[in-house]
């Protein structure tokens, strides 16, 4: 017999095992041996029991053999296929042309069994079980080409989907990750802010607390002499004052806002109280003191600057006349006494008319009789007025200090205690620049050599005017974004929805781009409307209008008065 191995041609360079040829080749054998130890076999009957069922016996072991590998070998293949399915279509295709080849190698088997059945002439029995058995290769070898490409496409359908869900699950993962990194960032800003509004505030008690113990100790002080001088109403005064300043501090008002004197004005004391006394104003030391420290702050020959006073008659009456500190203390003191009669003063308290004869001290005793008769009183308004008529007057540029009466009141121990002062201060002082225009007052003080835009040094000169920068009320700033980032630090700033209050600070973004582009400050806020005063408005100071929630307003700063 013939032991040639049989092969197949799957592609150019590659051959297998044609096991189907090799089956059919391994029954043809088994007939030839059958029918040679039938010959041999003295048997009759050829169509025997013993005879049939050694048939069957050979060519069922032949038929489950082939079976057996056929199912190992589709087996085999669609794990290979499987394997290459990552490789891509060219690999699916591969495998459609096995199936084909074994489908054909199949059929070839199925051809090749019934031509022996045939060149045999064996039983009908025989026969049978040798159809049964090519029909059960036929069936054996599909099912397992089916089962192999079922297997290929689970294959193919599960790497697809597992692809999907691994995008999924990464795309998943990195949200996650990127909502984490926000809540984290937004948990570590929320830390951040609330922990640098713990240490403003701790700052501003301590401040606060620091002020309101100079304070009553310059009261104390007064107190003393009072009652060294035998000033029993003045003693109950203090008293009250005392009391009153105690309790503010406890509250948190604004009494951080007075300034102590320097060493220089406190050594002047004994001097300070000698001539008081003997003009008549022994009650009003700490406003002496006042003057004198916004005047020269207790330096140089004329510490009162009294040169021009109308009772200097021993100097020139010009600027630096006067040469001696005593003289000038004296003089000063004398032409102050007049300022306060003259306004009417009737106490240490008394604000309201305590500011009209400050003012008057600077501007002179013309200034008092004018705002009296016109206005009823001082304001910082009509004091801005007053200035302006008399610099036309004389063809000066300017004549005094528009906000002498806020510059002197910081260093009062009892002007801030007593004065409503606040938002209304602000105010004032902001409407008294009104139409003014240039700014170089403005960018100048802040410390710029050369233009800037000014709205925002304006409203920093206006708080300074109030003594609100040296307070912490409200900040020095030339950039709107610098005032806005201020407020937020400290839990004081709203946003366009809010209602603003009198004296808070307006910022505007034109462009509504998130950019901060202008600042003013509130005047009132009456039907709807919200009015102001803002500097750089069309290059000068002057009031706008805008309705409650108007786009361009980018939110305020809620000044703590």
């Amino acid at each position: 017999m013939s032991r040639d191995i049989k092969v197949r041609q799957v592609r150019r360079d590659v051959k297998v095992l044609d096991r189907g040829l090799t089956a059919a080749e391994h029954m043809k054998q088994g007939f030839v041996r059958i029918k040679e130890q039938t010959g041999q076999t003295p048997v009759q009957n050829q169509g025997s029991s013993e005879s049939v069922a050694y048939a069957q016996d050979r060519i069922s072991h032949t038929a489950e053999s082939l079976a057996y590998r056929g199912g190992k070998q589709a087996i085999r293949q669609g794990g290979k296929i499987g394997r290459r399915v990552k490789d891509g279509v060219q690999s699916v295709k591969e495998n459609t042309r096995l199936k084909r080849s074994v489908r054909s190698q199949a059929q070839g088997t199925n051809s090749t069994i019934r031509q022996s059945v045939k060149t045999r002439n064996r039983s009908a029995q025989t026969v049978r079980t040798l159809q049964r058995t090519a029909g059960s290769i036929k069936t054996g070898g599909a099912q397992s080409i089916k089962a192999g490409g079922k297997a290929v496409k689970t294959a193919a359908n599960s790497s697809r989907a597992a692809t999907k869900t691994t995008a999924q699950t990464a795309k998943a993962v990195q949200m996650a990750a990127r909502t984490s990194v926000i809540t984290a960032q937004r948990a570590a800003y929320a830390a951040r802010i609330s922990a640098k509004t713990a240490i403003v505030t701790a700052k501003a008690a301590a401040k606060a607390t620091a002020a309101a113990a100079k304070a009553a100790i310059a009261a104390t002080k007064a107190l003393i002499s009072a009652i060294a001088a035998g000033g029993w109403v003045v003693l109950v005064i203090l008293i009250v004052v005392i009391l009153l300043g105690a309790a503010l501090s406890l509250l948190g008002s604004n009494s951080e806002t007075y300034t102590p004197v320097s060493e220089e004005v406190e050594a002047y004391d004994p001097l300070i109280r000698q001539y008081a006394n003997e003009h008549g104003i022994g009650d009003y030391v700490e406003l002496i003191k006042a003057v004198m420290m916004q005047e020269s702050g207790g330096r140089g020959n004329d510490p009162m600057q009294a040169s021009e006073c109308p009772y200097n008659t021993e100097y020139a009456n010009t600027p630096g006349g006067i040469t001696d500190p005593e003289y000038s203390i004296n003089v000063g003191i004398q032409y102050l006494a007049s300022c306060l009669a003259e306004a009417e003063v009737e106490s240490p308290i008394d604000m309201e008319h305590i500011k009209l004869a400050i003012q008057g001290y600077n501007y002179g005793n013309g200034y008092i009789t004018w705002a009296k008769e016109n206005y009823g009183g001082y304001s910082a308004t009509n004091a801005s007025d007053f200035s302006d008529m008399m610099a036309a007057q004389l063809g000066w540029s300017s004549y005094g200090d528009k906000q002498y009466v806020a510059h002197v009141l910081r260093y009062y121990p009892y002007g801030r205690l007593i004065s409503t002062g606040g938002s209304g201060d602000l105010v004032e002082v902001a409407l008294s620049q009104e139409g003014n225009s240039g700014g170089e007052i403005y960018w100048r003080w802040y410390g710029f050599e050369e233009y800037q835009p000014w709205c925002a040094c304006f409203v920093s000169w206006c708080a300074d005017q109030c003594g609100y920068i040296d307070a912490g009320v409200i900040p020095k700033f030339s950039l709107c974004s610098a005032g806005v980032e201020w407020f937020q630090a400290r839990g004081q700033f709203m946003d366009s929805s809010y209602t603003p209050a009198e004296g808070d600070l307006i910022f505007f973004d034109w462009g509504n781009d998130g950019s901060i582009d202008h600042v003013g400050i509130v005047v009132n806020v009456e039907d709807g409307f919200i009015n102001t005063i803002e500097g750089n408005s069309s290059n000068k100071v002057q009031r706008g209008r805008y309705a409650t929630g108007d786009s361009t307003i980018y939110g305020y700063g809620g000044v703590m008065y």
